[in-house]
């Protein structure tokens, strides 16, 4: 028992040996690895203040060099500062200098400028003392004189100058009446060398003016085509364009006659196209004669367009470019009224540039001076063309001068500008050579129109057409506002009106044309 209790204390010692020791072990271990973790720390902390040390010295260089790049571009802001201010100062310093010299100059200016004063006082002074002895002088010898002659100032200087008006109108008179002779002469002789050269340097030609139309036909074939059936064909033709057909026995041609430039014209278009058409039938004759209307209507305009430019006429307003165009299918006196209006410009053209004058303003002048004698039918033809032609002139914008010098070709208006008598001078040389015009057709051609202007004064007359010569009216009335009987009555009154108002050859028959259509689509 006792040994039990002795093994069981020394195994108890033991235990607790063995556990102090192994305490002992377990500290000495501790011990070794706090200092080894205080040795860490303390190199830990060592290596951070030496990459601590070496930021701070970095960052104290970056700040250091971002300092300096800062500081070189404050001393240039500065730099340039002052150099600016040094600049200024330096123009302030001009400037002041400017000022001052300026002023030393205004100064010494100012000083001569007073001492001139003086001078011219000083001057004005004597002036003024020689001119009261002068006078005094002048008051004693008109006092000698007026004793010595008996007369007073007065009278003496009124005869003087009397004596004096005198001679001068004398002289004057006879200056006068010398420089009037020569001015005559050498204006006598200059108009006519102006007049000569002129009429020289514009080349003209004859024209001579026919009432017919001559229309060649491929075969005599084509003769009775035209003529249709009954001669409803030709009546339509005639109808249509006003112009009577004249089929004869002359081979391949029939002959077209109308006073009338422009409907014969058109008619001979018309005819052409029909022939070459091949469809020859009353309605198709209508339609091919309005489009050759429509056709000879552009025409015209393009000729008056052509002839304007060919003159260098700018800015004419389109109704007067119209007008011009006209003047190709108009005469008078039997002369081509287009050709003769050229004419007149070249002429009108030249005279005003051997005269100085505005040689452009003249041709305008020269080429419109006639446009009263191409009226559209709404224009009261008892007007004097030339007046006719003054307000078309006024109407669409010409100058004064060209309404003048239209007005007054003919002496209807009182000349103002000097192209009037131009203008009235060229239409005479132009009108005046041999085989320009003949007084016969322009009265034939006259008593035409009279004829057609007295039927169209009638009520219900749609158109009328002076045919034959003139031997015969023919009227187209409105179906709607003139009966069958009225028709009658219209011939016998028209016929009356041209017995009454009409002087003429021979005797005129007069037809009444009333038409009725009906007229309906199949579709």
């Amino acid at each position: 028992m006792d040994n039990y209790i002795i093994i069981a204390i020394v195994a108890v010692i033991g235990l607790a040996i063995g556990f102090a020791i192994a305490k002992a072990l377990e500290k000495g271990k501790a011990t070794k690895t706090m200092t080894n973790a205080k040795r860490e720390a303390a190199n830990i902390v060592k290596e951070a203040k030496k990459e601590g040390e070496n930021i701070k010295k970095d960052k104290i260089f970056q700040a250091r060099e971002k300092f300096l790049e800062l500081k070189a571009e404050h001393e240039k802001v500065i730099i340039n500062k002052n150099k600016k201010i040094a600049d200024a100062e330096k123009r302030s310093r001009d400037k002041e200098s400017q000022i001052s010299g300026e002023l030393g100059k205004k100064k010494r200016l100012n000083e001569q400028l007073e001492k001139q004063i003086e001078e011219v006082e000083h001057k004005s002074e004597i002036l003024e003392r020689k001119q009261s002895e002068l006078e005094k002088l002048h008051k004693s010898q008109v006092q000698q004189l007026e004793v010595i002659s008996g007369l007073s100032a007065e009278d003496a200087k009124a005869q003087l100058l009397e004596s004096l008006k005198e001679t001068a109108k004398t002289d004057a008179m006879a200056y006068l009446q010398n420089t009037l002779e020569e001015a005559k002469l050498a204006a006598q002789q200059e108009a006519k060398k102006i007049v000569i050269n002129t009429i020289q340097r514009i080349g003209t030609e004859e024209a001579v003016e026919n009432c017919v139309s001559v229309f060649n036909l491929e075969s005599d074939d084509v003769k009775g085509r035209i003529i249709g059936r009954e001669g409803r064909n030709i009546r339509a033709i005639e109808a249509a364009t006003g112009v009577e057909i004249i089929v004869d026995d002359t081979p391949e041609a029939i002959i077209l006659s109308c006073f009338d430039s422009v409907r014969r014209e058109v008619a001979r278009l018309s005819l052409h196209r029909l022939v070459t058409d091949g469809r020859i039938h009353p309605a198709r004759i209508e339609e091919i004669v309005k489009k050759t209307e429509k056709q000879i209507n552009e025409e015209i305009v393009e000729i008056g367009k052509r002839t304007v430019i060919d003159l260098g006429i700018h800015g004419l307003h389109p109704e007067l470019i119209k007008a011009v165009g006209r003047m190709k299918y108009r005469s008078s006196y039997g002369q081509n009224l287009l050709q003769h209006s050229r004419e007149v410009a070249k002429l009108c053209g030249v005279m005003a540039a051997e005269l100085g004058l505005n040689a452009k303003l003249a041709k305008r002048a020269g080429l419109l001076h006639d446009i009263g004698k191409v009226p559209v039918a709404e224009v009261e033809t008892e007007t004097p063309h030339a007046i006719l032609g003054m307000k078309w002139a006024q109407k669409y914008g010409e100058k004064k001068e060209v309404c003048n010098a239209i007005g007054a070709h003919h002496d209807e208006v009182e000349m103002t500008t000097l192209i009037s008598p131009i203008v009235q001078v060229c239409d005479a040389i132009s009108g005046a050579r041999p085989g320009a015009r003949r007084q016969v057709l322009d009265s034939y051609i006259q008593r035409l129109k009279d004829l057609e202007d007295i039927a169209l004064g009638f009520n219900g007359v749609d158109k009328a057409y002076a045919i034959q010569a003139g031997r015969e009216l023919r009227v187209i009335v409105e179906s709607e506002k003139v009966s069958d009987d009225k028709a009658a009555e219209l011939s016998f009154e028209i016929s009356q009106k041209i017995q009454t108002d009409m002087t003429y050859p021979g005797q005129v028959k007069v037809t009444v044309i009333r038409e009725t259509r009906s007229v309906n689509v199949a579709k």
